[in-house]
C-alpha cells in the first residue's frame, strides 16, 4: 500500500483547519442572513443615549473624577494579591519557616502600600 502523501499529524491539521474554515462560513452566513431579513426603520429615538430608563439630561460628555478609578484599582490590586494568599495557606507546612517568612514579607509590603494610600488620601471616598 502506498503511502499517502500527508502524515497524520498534518492530518490533524487539516481537520481543525477545516472545522474552523467551516465555523467562519457558517457565521458568516449567519450574520449574512439577519442583516438581510432584519427591519430597518430609522427612528431619531434609537440614536439617543439610554440611561436605566431615564431621559438623557445636559451634555453627552461628562468629567469623572480620576480618583474613583484610583479606588478601583487599588480594590483589584489588593484583590489580585489576596489571591495570592490561598495557594500559600494550602501548602504552608511544605513550605514551613522559610514559606511564613516570605509571605510575612509580602504582606508587610501590601501593608505599607497601604499605609501610603491612606495617608495620600486616595482611599477617601467623598
Amino acid at each position: 500500500m502506498a503511502e499517502s502523501p500527508l502524515s497524520d499529524f498534518l492530518r490533524s491539521y487539516l481537520t481543525v483547519g477545516i472545522f474552523a474554515s467551516l465555523g467562519f462560513i457558517l457565521v458568516g452566513l449567519l450574520v449574512l442572513i439577519a442583516w438581510m431579513i432584519r427591519p430597518d426603520r430609522r427612528q431619531a429615538q434609537k440614536y439617543i443615549s439610554y440611561e436605566s430608563g431615564v431621559d438623557p439630561v445636559g451634555d453627552l460628555w461628562s468629567q469623572s473624577q480620576i480618583r474613583y478609578y484610583i479606588f478601583a484599582l487599588l480594590f483589584v490590586i489588593f484583590d489580585v494579591e489576596v489571591v495570592f494568599l490561598f495557594p500559600w495557606s494550602t501548602q504552608l507546612e511544605a513550605f514551613g519557616a522559610f514559606g511564613l517568612w516570605h509571605m510575612f514579607f509580602f504582606i508587610f509590603v501590601l501593608l505599607l502600600s497601604l499605609i501610603y494610600a491612606w495617608r495620600k488620601g486616595v482611599l477617601r471616598w467623598a
